[in-house]
């Protein structure tokens, strides 16, 4: 009998197994989605917003946040004698630009106030662009932030939320939520914050 020489159906499948198993080793590590987007600049915001946490306690600086929705970025600042300042740390950047089709979007307060116990107009006492002619040197200085991360270990109450463009904040975003306290929680779409005595989220 001649002998023919072939892979077997076994030897074919193994081949096709292994194949498969590599490929989706490749796509679970790519972020192919918004949503895993979302997830990895909420996930980074709030390992920086702990290391700030720490540093402040641990240096006796003020820190803070400024968060520009309309160029979906956001900047770490600090505290120094000539003001706010972009902060200057080797493990953190100052700036975060986010991708075109990543939104954020910040509550100051954490939904404590509402419009309906507003005493002014939102907008009407202190217009950050009143004076953004005054004085080209003034013009320069870096804008106060929103979110004040003192060096007492408290925190201005916020959420700040990661989402894709076409989605919303709650059912699609990744939120940060700190507390007055200090405390700092990381929420999955869809995923509600405990209620508060202090603060409603």
């Amino acid at each position: 009998m001649q002998k023919h020489h072939g892979f077997t159906l076994i030897e074919i499948l193994l081949v096709l197994v292994l194949l498969s198993l590599t490929a989706v080793a490749v796509i679970t590590t790519l972020p192919t989605s918004q949503k895993d987007l979302s997830k990895q600049y909420a996930q980074s915001f709030f390992q920086r917003l702990q290391l700030l946490n720490e540093e402040a306690v641990l240096s006796g600086k003020d820190f803070g946040v400024r968060v520009d929705e309309a160029k979906s970025t956001y900047v770490l600042l600090s505290l120094t004698q000539d003001g706010w300042q972009p902060l200057e740390l080797k493990q953190i950047p100052s700036e975060t630009k986010l991708e075109d089709d990543i939104a954020l979007q910040l509550e100051l307060g954490g939904g404590a106030w509402d419009d309906d116990n507003r005493l002014f107009e939102p907008g009407s006492l202190f217009d950050e662009d009143m004076f953004a002619e005054e004085d080209d040197e003034k013009n320069k200085k870096a804008k106060p932030p929103q979110v004040f991360v003192f060096s007492s270990a408290e925190l201005t109450p916020f959420t700040l939320s990661f989402f894709p463009e076409n989605g919303d904040t709650l059912n699609d975003g990744w939120r940060i939520i700190g507390k007055e306290t200090g405390e700092i929680k990381l929420l999955a779409p869809g995923e509600e914050a405990e209620d508060d005595d202090n603060t409603r989220f």
